[in-house]
């Protein structure tokens, strides 16, 4: 861990409020929920249980949380209303961690837990479980006279799995240090009730990066077998040009129950994509580029290049549009590199550095236009336009090659010896 990281005990956040970026209170933390992880490595922190208004109980991905501090959560504004409902691989910090009895691995010594320390990763928005507070002696009236220290996670037994467990339990935090790639050519060589148990115990954002590395069949035969609203929140977790390519396989009942399952606007974007051909500009490109208004500074643009959701090629440039900022945008101005906000002051104005000399492509453009475009100009991505002007979308480098490669690509098994050496 790096110096000065955030550390926050957890007992500290049962029943702090959290709020969205406006200031308007969502609900009240009610729980964190973590995942055991084998091979001696601390648990990681997948998100917190929280209690909204209504008194439902929802699952907050920790991906969407910005911020812990002064008796606060603060998330991005985009929360799941669906009811929370704890998966086989998931433990409850607050209501499986607090008071249990471990022991301390130096000594063997039986201690009760009384408190856990969170830490953010540096640099990440993941989380990890950093240490534990304990109390020393057995319960009842001894309990209040023990001894209380605090020790490193790796100080303590009893929070890891069994390296060699055949559940899903186990597999799934095997799986985690892999990259989505390599956990999806797993998931294709192992039987179907395997891999469906497997995809059940992933949370959705890991299940969602997996599917878009999938062959077809695997996707479809994964997404029919989970629940229709578990499908539905792993269908807003990915990106939404892949969303819309699985849901084009499913029967037309399928699809639309899936699409009025999930929320209005991410239904929206892919209704839009699935509108367009397969092989055009359209049918390729994401709804979510980085779209920044003329008044934006580099500074602003920098910021969001950051984000660490971002796919490499969506980061290396920002989209200049007039409001909205949302596909559709209003008028399309230009394109900023990421180099040249490296070399211009952070005040700068991005309308002033814009590129406007490359003429954006229209979604009906064929897949061998884009692919002439991206070569020719040295692109990793390409804007689409419609014919008021209004930014779209963009197509990105990875997505043209998923269709120039064979049809069954993914299913080459291309991890041999050299590809694991080179992965790791």
């Amino acid at each position: 861990m790096a110096a000065g990281a955030p550390r926050v005990f957890v007992s500290h956040l049962s029943g702090v409020p959290v709020f969205d970026p406006n200031g308007d209170q969502v609900g009240k933390v009610r729980d964190l929920v973590a995942m055991l992880r084998v091979g001696g490595r601390p648990p990681r922190l997948l998100g917190m249980v929280v209690e909204v208004l209504s008194r439902r109980r929802i699952f907050l991905p920790m991906t969407r949380v910005t911020g812990v501090e002064s008796g606060q959560v603060i998330t991005t504004g985009v929360v799941n209303m669906r009811r929370f409902e704890q998966r086989p691989t998931e433990r409850l910090i607050l209501g499986e961690f607090l008071d249990r009895r471990v022991r301390l691995v130096e000594t063997g010594e039986e201690v009760t837990v009384l408190d856990v320390a969170i830490q953010q990763l540096p640099a990440r928005r993941d989380w990890e479980i950093d240490k534990y507070f304990v109390r020393k002696g057995r319960g009842g009236a001894l309990r209040r006279k023990g001894e209380t220290l605090t020790v490193e996670w790796s100080a303590v037994s009893g929070f890891s799995l069994d390296e060699h467990g055949q559940g899903a339990e186990s597999l799934v935090a095997t799986f985690e240090r892999l990259r989505p790639t390599d956990v999806a050519n797993a998931l294709h060589h192992l039987s179907p009730k395997r891999r469906a148990e497997v995809a059940a115990a992933l949370d959705d954002d890991r299940l969602a990066d997996v599917l878009e590395e999938l062959p077809e069949d695997d996707q479809v035969e994964i997404i029919g077998k989970l629940q229709e609203e578990r499908a539905a929140d792993v269908l807003e977790a990915m990106d939404p040009d892949d969303a819309a390519d699985l849901l084009s396989e499913l029967p037309e009942e399928d699809k639309e129950r899936l699409l009025a399952l999930m929320r209005p606007d991410d239904a929206a974007d892919v209704r839009r994509l699935m509108s367009y051909e397969e092989r055009t500009a359209g049918g390729l490109m994401t709804t979510e580029p980085i779209v920044l208004r003329p008044d934006a500074t580099v500074a602003d643009a920098l910021a969001r290049v950051r984000q660490s959701d971002l796919s490499p090629a969506l980061a290396a440039q920002v989209y200049v549009c007039r409001p909205p900022d949302e596909t559709p945008t209003g008028k399309y101005l230009g394109t900023v590199h990421f180099q040249r906000l490296l070399r211009d002051p952070p005040f700068t104005l991005v309308s002033s550095i814009v590129d406007s000399d490359l003429v954006p492509l229209s979604p009906d453009t064929p897949l061998p236009v884009v692919t002439s475009y991206l070569a020719a100009y040295n692109m990793v991505s390409v804007p689409v336009v419609d014919e008021s002007g209004s930014l779209l979308g963009a197509v990105t480098v990875d997505d043209v090659l998923d269709h120039l490669l064979p049809d069954d690509w993914r299913e080459t098994d291309f991890h041999g010896e050299e590809g694991i050496a080179r992965g790791r």
